[in-house]
């Protein structure tokens, strides 16, 4: 069975580039728009990875992450964050938060596959 993940990712054209780069590899992708939809879809999908920006309406990326790691069945979720902030202290502020990975936009689709295999294993 194909591994799920799920992008909150507010950009459209960023989305669907994500997602096509993932669908090549056998993943099954559920993109979202903003935090607040990846945390309604996250109770009722088993989630294998979270990718997320961090610049997002509603729920951000970093309140989202910290949302996720407190409760005790995510703790253990892979999570890449995928952002323009590129200063020190942002990539920082995203692992401190729980982040696995810290991905800066532009990305090519081999780094975002690479980064996924490392946590989930190809499909």
């Amino acid at each position: 069975m194909a591994k799920t993940i799920l992008v909150a990712e507010d950009s459209a054209s960023v989305r669907k580039f994500i997602t096509l780069a993932l669908k090549i590899k056998g993943y099954r992708v559920i993109a979202t728009q903003d935090g607040m939809e990846a945390m309604e879809r996250l109770p009722k999908e088993k989630i294998d990875l979270l990718i997320t920006d961090l610049n997002m309406p509603n729920i951000d990326g970093l309140r989202l992450i910290r949302t996720i790691r407190q409760d005790q069945e995510y703790k253990e979720l892979p999570i890449i964050i995928l952002s323009s902030l590129s200063k020190d202290e942002d990539i920082k502020e995203g692992m401190d938060a729980g982040a696995n990975s810290y991905l800066i936009k532009p990305f090519n689709t081999k780094r975002i596959q690479y980064e996924v295999a490392k946590y989930i294993g190809d499909e």
